[in-house]
């Protein structure tokens, strides 16, 4: 089964220029066998929110995602130190 991703181009830019993580490089975490979803229980919205915590590159990414339409919109991804350290935790 075919995952579909989605999420708006200028949240991409604006990503890609705080963290240097482009969208498309995000969707590589989902490919990690051993990743870890989590949901976002501090963040509340109409919709359920989530974090992909996944290998790319070597290195450990976080994904903020939602799943919307039946696709996973992807808004907000980086090498961040707190989602390194629940994926090293969990393996």
């Amino acid at each position: 089964m075919a995952v579909d991703f989605e999420w708006d181009q200028e949240k991409n830019i604006a990503n890609q220029q705080k963290h240097h993580v482009s969208f498309e490089e995000a969707q590589y975490a989902f490919r990690d066998a051993k990743r870890i979803i989590a949901e976002d229980i501090t963040h509340k919205t109409s919709e359920i929110r989530y974090y992909c915590f996944g290998s790319v590159h070597g290195e450990i990414m976080t994904v903020r995602f939602t799943y919307r339409n039946n696709k996973i919109r992807i808004f907000g991804a980086g090498y961040w130190r707190k989602g390194k350290k629940i994926y090293e935790e969990t393996h």
